[in-house]
């Protein structure tokens, strides 16, 4: 009976793991979900590509300037009779003109067209930059509540270890008692059958355990048996309030950030169809050499240099109202665009609201677990001294014991609830960090 003393110890200490086990922090996994993460490196790409496309050639501020070359060559057979009666004939003439220079022209004027193209530009890149914020919450979100899972599953496979060894010693204690004749062949069977209940409950939690850990390594870039073990400390922050993520939420959410955003990219959009009534003045010049030599007339032999100089101006005065269309449809899309802001506000507003009544209600569940999970711990050592003194019967214990098992698995679960709640309401008030 000496040894139901160390029984009790075994609740309270964690079950050890393979030392071979590498630790993976939070933070270890953050980083290297940063680091690998597919979506987050295409999204990176998507910023840089932005940011590549913001020129002011892009906007079409700057001239263009063309070289151009042109050879053609005549082959001709010529009969040519002249006034004077002359007759002069010649095959096989081959005629060469060649026109080679540079060209150069510069819009400097298209109703301000080019200027809202380089806001555009600009506000194309902070697009980028907010859905890359977005894909790093997503998957900052997705990787708190993988490893949280882990650290569930973790503690209440530690936790079923425990049960598992008490429920080994209860086995070995009735056949012990059989042996002597002062137990019945039931109570060994009852004792046999409940230790594999146990590890019936151990293999179900384990195969739930690996399938997560596959899921994190998927969002770490990780071989998917790569093994590893998580840290189990899990801390709630109980000092969330209503008002102040629900304004952190309509100011930084990075969805409604990517709201704004194209709304002022629609704006400048509508400037640029605007910009169509204006005319559109282009610069043109060019420096060109021409080199033509034929073996027949008066000139066989001529070469050239010019520079030529102007302007081009264009005036759309009809175009079958397709302006006037075309302004009213983008008028349209700047109106849908605040519309999809004041729809987004309200999902976010709606999804706080939820998720905060989820979090009130979950601590006030997991205080209530921790009192079931004190209240039962307190009725297991009860019902084990009673144990030692055979004053209670093995179908009492064993009731005792899954009452404890149940009350650390709901209490588990419960931080765990408690937990997603406040990473989702991080998640939509744009303030999910490391801790």
């Amino acid at each position: 009976m000496r040894n139901l003393f160390y029984i009790i110890l075994i609740f309270s200490i964690p079950f050890p793991k393979s030392s071979a086990q590498e630790l993976l922090t939070l933070e270890n996994a953050i980083e290297k979900c940063l680091e690998n993460n597919f979506d987050l490196k295409i999204a990176k790409n998507e910023v840089r590509i932005a940011s590549e496309n913001l020129s002011i050639g892009n906007a079409g501020m700057l001239p263009r300037v063309n070289g151009i070359i042109t050879n053609n060559n005549t082959i001709l057979n010529i009969d040519q009779t002249f006034a004077n009666g002359e007759n002069v004939e010649i095959d096989g003439a081959q005629n060469i003109n060649i026109n080679y220079g540079v060209g150069l022209e510069w819009t400097i004027f298209d109703g301000f067209r080019m200027f809202a193209r380089n806001k555009q530009l600009k506000e194309s890149l902070k697009l980028s930059e907010s859905e890359l914020r977005v894909s790093i919450l997503t998957r900052l979100s997705e990787v708190y509540e993988t490893y949280f899972q882990l650290v569930n599953f973790q503690k209440q496979i530690q936790n079923i270890d425990s049960i598992i060894s008490v429920s080994e010693f209860r086995l070995k204690t009735a056949q012990n008692r059989f042996t002597i004749g002062k137990a019945s062949k039931l109570e060994v069977l009852n004792a046999e059958v409940d230790l594999n209940t146990d590890k019936s409950l151990r293999l179900t939690l384990q195969e739930q355990f690996q399938i997560v850990k596959v899921q994190l390594n998927q969002l770490l870039v990780q071989p998917p048996q790569f093994d590893f073990k998580v840290d189990t400390k899990l801390v709630l922050d109980q000092t969330l309030k209503f008002d102040e993520i629900n304004e952190l939420a309509l100011q930084q959410n990075p969805k409604l950030q990517v709201q704004f955003i194209n709304q002022k990219i629609q704006e400048y959009e509508l400037k640029q169809v605007k910009a169509n009534r204006y005319p559109i003045v282009t610069l043109t010049s060019g420096y060109n050499l021409v080199r033509s030599q034929t073996p027949f007339g008066f000139v066989t032999e001529s070469t050239g240099r010019n520079i030529n100089y102007g302007f081009t101006a264009t005036l759309n005065i009809f175009d079958g109202f397709n302006q006037n269309r075309n302004e009213k449809v983008a008028k349209i899309q700047l109106e849908n665009s605040q519309i999809l802001i004041e729809q987004q506000k309200q999902s976010i507003q709606s999804q706080v609201a939820v998720l905060f009544q989820s979090y009130l209600s979950g601590l006030a569940l997991l205080d209530l677990e921790k009192q079931n999970e004190n209240i039962a711990k307190q009725n297991l050592n009860i019902t084990l001294e009673k144990f030692k003194i055979g004053s209670i019967s093995t179908v009492e214990f064993r009731t005792a014991q899954e009452n404890y098992t149940n009350a650390v698995m709901r209490l588990n679960n419960a931080e765990l609830t408690v937990k997603l709640t406040e990473i989702n309401l991080k998640e939509l008030a744009g303030s999910l960090t490391v801790n």
